[in-house]
Formats: C-alpha cells, structure tokens, sequence
C-alpha cells in the first residue's frame, strides 16, 4: 500500500468518492423536542462552511430563481462524476441537536437532473423537477449520536453533463418527531468458556498498526508500529527522499523530517511510546537519487501520458501513452541510482549506532521489502518486468543475511506479498500455473520460499527469515473503503473475517474459495520452516468511520489472538476519535487505566458466530479472566454462557461500546456470575467486554467439638 505521508490534493481526494458503493438510508426520528436549526447556506455559505466543488459551474449568489432571501446556489455539472461539495472547515460540526439535512433544489427549465447527495457516509439519490423548488429532507439518525458532520456532497454520480440546477436554504433541522420503541431482545446463540482448554499465549504484536501517530500509540500503549508502504520499497535514508511509484506519478519526493532521516524521527517517536519499530527495507535494487522534483516519466522526455501531475508538477505523467499503453524503455536513472545489500548494511549500521541493537532497545524488526510481486507495477519505472521465484530468495538472501550480519538480534520479516495470488504464483505468472510455478516442482511460491530459507539455514547455520509475512485486503467489493457502504456491504464486512480461520467459509469475491488464511500460514510453516513466526503487515476491513468498522475490526483482534498469530499491523493507523480506534481500546485500553484483554487464550465458542463472537483469554497480572462478545446483529440478543474450569467472583466488570456513544466506552452496571456461567443481553450492533475476577476459595473451618458431661 501507499505511504501515506504526502496528502492526495483535495480535487483528487474528492474524485475517489466515485467508487464508493451506494446504502439506502434509514429513516428513523430524533428524540428531541423540535425546533432549532443550523444554517449552511441562506443567501451566502454560514460561517466554517467553504465551497470544497470540484469540475463544476457554480454561482454561490445566483439572483433567480431563489426559494427564499436574495440568492440561491446555481450548479451546472460540466462531465461526468463531477460534484458541488461543502465542507466544514476542515473540522466537524456537532448536528446532535438536529436530526434532519434539509435542503430545497430546483431543476431549473429542464428538470431531471440525477443528484446524489453524501453526507458521512449516508447517501440518496434524488432527481430535480423542471421549474419547480422541491424540499428534501435526509435523516441523520443512522449517523448515531452523538453526531457531526464535516462535509455534504451534492454529486454527479453519472457519465453526462447535466443542465443548471439551483439549491436554496441548507440547513440541519430538527423536527422532534418521536422515537420508535426499540425491539425486544431476541434469543441469542449458547457461549460457551472453558478457561482450562486449548490455552496458548496471546502476542502483545498482533495489536500493531502502520503509521500511528504520537498520542494514539501512547494510548495503546502500541505494541508496534511499521514504517510500510509502496514509498518505502525507494526511501534513500542518507538524502531522505523516497519515490511514490505508481500512486504518484512515480515522483521523488523529499520527506517532512524537520532535520535527519523522516525514519529516524519515526524510530524516536516510537520510543518515547515504548513502541517496538518495524522498519522496511529495500530489496528492488534501486534508490532515489539527491533529486527531490525528479520523476520517473516526464512529459517533455517521454511524451504526452494520459493524466499528470497538474496541480503540483504538470511536468510528471502517469506513464501511459495515449491508447492506454504502457511507456517502455524509460530510463531508471531519471529518479533512481542503483544500489547493492552495502547501502542496507549502511542503514542498518546508523540505526543500530544511534538506537542501539535490537536486544538494546533499538529498531526491533525489519521487513524485506513491500509487495514484491507487485514492483512491475507500482514500480515499473525501475523494475518493468514481472518478480520471479529465483529473484525472491537471491535477494532475500542477499539482503537479508546483511541485516542479520549488522544486527544479529533484529528479527527479520518477508516475503510480504501483497495477497491471494502472489500466496501461490510469482507475479512472472499472474495468478495462475505457469512457466515459472512448473519450473519449480508445481510448486506454491509461499511454501517454495519458506523451503529456500530453511536451506539457507542448513548451510549457514544462520535463520535470516524470522517471520511469514504476508498481507490480506477482504477483497470484496466495497467492503475496504472509507465508506459504510450498503446494507449488503455492511453484512459482507462482518462475515467476511471468516476468511481469516475458517476453512468452511467460501470467499464472497472473486477468490470464491476458502482462504483459511492463519490457519494455511500455520501449516507452510510447520511443513516447510518450522519455527518460524507468522505475520500480518497490512489488512484493512474498511469504514474506520462507523461503528461497522470497529465490529469487524474487533472480531478480528479477537481472530488474531485466538488463532495464534504473532504480529499484525493495520494499514493504516486510525485517527484517535474514529470507532476502529475504540475497538482497539477494547484489547488494549478499555478503562483510560491502561487495563487490557487476557494474554492467554483459552477456549471460547459460539453457537452462530455471525450472531454473537466470542473470545476469551486470562490475565496474567491479576488472574482475571476476559471475555469479547460482539454482537453483530441488528437486534439486541440475550443468550445464556456456560463456564467451566474457572473459579468466578461474584459480579465481572462490564465495558461497553455500541451505537449509545460512538464517542467512548461505558462503564456499565457489573454483571452478576454464578459458578457455571451467567445470562446476559447485548444490544445491537455492541462490542462488550467482560472483566471477572478470581473468587475467594472456600476453606473447610473446622472447630472444636463441644466437650459434654457424662
């Protein structure tokens, strides 16, 4: 994935949310007396309100015709996907207090103008009528509460240009009307606990992320955090340059360290939160070059290119010609100086001299490289034809027995592939048998490369692959996306995470077959390289935004840790106040003290775990044991959890996040337990945590018999 250190420009930003997938909005009231509203637009754009359109014709002070003031807003969609976007300032605005954005649109002398109007994820289409002011009203109730939006788009979500069309009067509102009585609790499926089976360590690792900043890792007390991405497969340390590849404009950029290496400064940062670092290096063989502006296809040397660069170097294309085709025979040396394993011995010598070695307290981990079977595209300029199995070990040999010979205590990761196909096919084959995958005994590329590391170790005496590193996207369509998506997404993203362990559970996109992914790691390993630990580098379920996010994401951290994985990073960290992030206080930080999930697993099952998922592990500090159920469902459910093999106290401490409060995790009322179990309810849509503590044993007193007399 990208490096995500340089900000997409807005228009660009904004041209994304064309593939955002479409959800039907849910039209349920705000309980609040009615009254109130706030302004956005009436005559002129409210304060903290900026005009963020993009392609468009606009006239925010039109004189005719108006629905009401002086002047109304007049939109001509000139192309295709264009769009009329307001945003906040940057920031958010709290609507708690409204439960409706409303509007009035007119279609001018045509009418029929298709408007999809985005607000937070919730998304309507409506269609404008000629000569005509229709108001229009969008519940903002799906969006929880509290709520708070920063921006509203009214977009052009077809092919065409569409004739002017006017809106007037912008505003959230509320309109009091009561709300629904929520459904009864339904049955929910048996849990079941039995805290002295199937026990195995939790690593700390799995809780990692990619990027996260300052504040967040101190809150999580982050276990790790990876400096990862496209940009990193061509990060020159010494000038402190990388090369965005394909993501943009394969452009050398310099990096926003203040003075020194940007990942030095990341090392730092790392270190002040006790955060283990995980630290990409470059196996492709090339670097950038003391060239910050240079990139990998100018316009004036090669041609014109189907889009470049135009708001920041116009001179940068894309490196496709006209007719779709590919640019060959571009010169590397235009960004890029070609380097052995001496420039990561180099590099791995300055970060051991300034951090100390790994066993001192320095840079822990190191990645070969970023998506290898991908570089013929994300970094075609440098590296055009396709990654085979040969070119893999030769430079995971190479590079990584240069990073164990400058620090034999760092821990080395690869070959961090970028997902299903390159499991099983060098990219020299795509996605399927080839010349390549016959020429090495048929074959799977993963367990083909676990087998050369193991021969590397029996003649050198020396492991250079400490972990199994791969990365998995869902896959699905719009479920990784910043977006909520539909109804049917939303369902798609919670099942979805079967992929993860389940081999009855058959791939829902264009794999359609079981993926089983830590338990098919699990078994290379043990088959092919045994010892050898196994990581996650990059997975995202998306909609990091909505409390969606943060159920799928929970279930997932609960995955990792009952299925045995020892080191996973997110791509990319969270912001503080988004769900994802809560689900991760749930393991991590539940109570603002620092108190975490169990670190030993032990066995926890659910009748449906797509109704209500289970885990469950102790707590070596005090003994407690842990419980995570997550409900999934639409629907509050009460199901009954049978315990075994643990001596409970009386009541468990109960921590909560759901739709109540996206904005923090509840304390709730303690939970009764008795010596086998307990029955409790979990609201819809509700990730609870339980705490329970040991219970005082009971001792046999025995006094003394009573002396009676004859």
């Amino acid at each position: 994935m990208s490096h995500p250190t340089k900000p997409l420009p807005q228009t660009i930003v904004i041209i994304l949310l064309i593939a955002l997938p479409l959800f039907a909005l849910l039209q349920s009231p705000l309980p609040t007396q009615a009254g109130g509203s706030s302004p956005v637009y009436t005559d002129s754009l409210a304060s903290g309100w900026e005009d963020w359109s993009w392609s468009i014709g606009l006239n925010l002070a039109n004189p005719t015709p108006v629905h009401g003031g002086a002047a109304s807003i007049a939109i001509t969609y000139t192309q295709g996907w264009d769009g009329f976007q307001l945003g906040y300032h940057g920031a958010q605005l709290d609507v708690s207090a409204y439960d409706v954005l409303r509007f009035w649109v007119h279609g001018g002398s045509n009418g029929g103008q298709e408007i999809t109007v985005q607000i937070e994820g919730l998304e309507q289409t409506i269609t404008a009528t000629a000569n005509t002011w229709t108001q229009v009203d969008i519940s903002l109730i799906p969006l929880g509460t509290p709520r708070s939006v920063g921006e509203i788009v009214w977009w052009n979500g077809t092919a065409n240009a569409h004739p002017t069309f006017y809106l007037d009067d912008i505003e959230f509102v509320n309109t009091g009307q009561p709300t629904p009585t929520p459904p009864p609790a339904g049955s929910g499926p048996a849990l079941t606990v039995n805290a002295g089976a199937a026990l195995h360590p939790i690593s700390p690792n799995i809780y990692g992320m990619n990027y996260a900043d300052p504040t967040l890792a101190a809150d999580l007390q982050l276990p790790v955090n990876r400096w990862g991405g496209n940009a990193t497969t061509r990060y020159n340390w010494q000038y402190d340059i990388s090369n965005r590849g394909s993501d943009w404009y394969f452009e050398n950029v310099q990096e926003d360290a203040q003075s020194g290496a940007a990942s030095d400064h990341f090392i730092e940062q790392n270190n002040q939160s006790l955060t283990d670092s995980l630290i990409t290096l470059p196996l492709i063989g090339w670097t950038p070059k003391n060239n910050s502006t240079a990139c990998g296809f100018s316009i004036t040397k090669y041609g014109t290119q189907t889009d470049a660069d135009w708001t920041w170097r116009p001179d940068c294309g894309n490196g496709i010609a006209p007719g779709n085709v590919n640019i060959t025979g571009n010169d590397p040396l235009d960004t890029s100086i070609a380097i052995t394993p001496a420039f990561v011995t180099d590099w791995v010598n300055h970060m051991v001299s300034v951090f100390g070695a790994a066993d001192e307290g320095g840079v822990q981990f190191y990645a070969m490289d970023n998506e290898p079977m991908l570089w013929n595209s994300t970094h075609r300029d440098v590296h055009p034809n396709p990654t085979t199995y040969d070119e893999m070990r030769d430079r995971t040999y190479a590079y990584a027995a240069a990073v164990k010979a400058a620090d034999p205590s760092a821990f080395t990761l690869g070959p961090v592939v970028w997902g299903w196909c390159a499991y099983f096919y060098s990219a020299a084959d795509g996605c399927g048998p080839g010349a390549d995958y016959q020429a090495h005994g048929n074959t799977g590329f993963v367990e083909w490369y676990l087998q050369q590391m193991s021969a590397y170790e029996q003649a050198h005496d020396v492991r250079i692959l400490d972990y199994l590193d791969v990365h998995i996207y869902p896959q699905i369509d719009g479920v990784f996306s910043d977006e909520l998506g539909s109804a049917a997404v939303q369902a798609a993203r919670l099942r979805s995470t079967r992929q993860l362990w389940d081999p009855t559970y058959i791939h829902e996109g264009w794999i359609a077959q079981p993926v089983y992914l830590i338990p098919r790691m699990k078994t290379w390993v043990a088959d092919n390289y045994p010892g050898t630990k196994t990581a996650i580098t990059e997975y995202n379920w998306g909609a990091y935004g909505y409390l969606n996010g943060a159920l799928a994401q929970a279930d997932i951290l609960g995955i990792f840790g009952r299925e045995g994985l020892d080191l996973a990073t997110l791509w990319t960290a969270p912001s503080a106040d988004q769900p994802v992030a809560y689900a991760f206080r749930m393991y991590r930080n539940y109570d603002g003290q620092h108190h975490k999930f169990g670190d030993t697993s032990v066995f926890a099952e659910s009748d449906d775990q797509e109704q209500l998922a289970l885990y469950a592990a102790k707590r070596s500090t005090d003994g407690a044991l842990t419980l995570i159920v997550i409900n999934k469902t639409n629907a509050p459910l009460t199901s009954s959890l049978t315990l075994t093999n643990f001596n409970p106290g009386l009541s468990a401490q109960v921590y909560r996040y759901s739709a109540a409060n996206l904005n923090a995790i509840i304390h709730e009322a303690p939970q009764a337990i008795g010596p086998n179990g307990f029955t409790a309810t979990y609201p819809a849509n509700s990730i609870t945590l339980f705490v329970i503590p040991t219970g005082t044993p009971l001792h046999m007193i025995y006094l003394p018999l009573a002396q009676g007399s004859d």
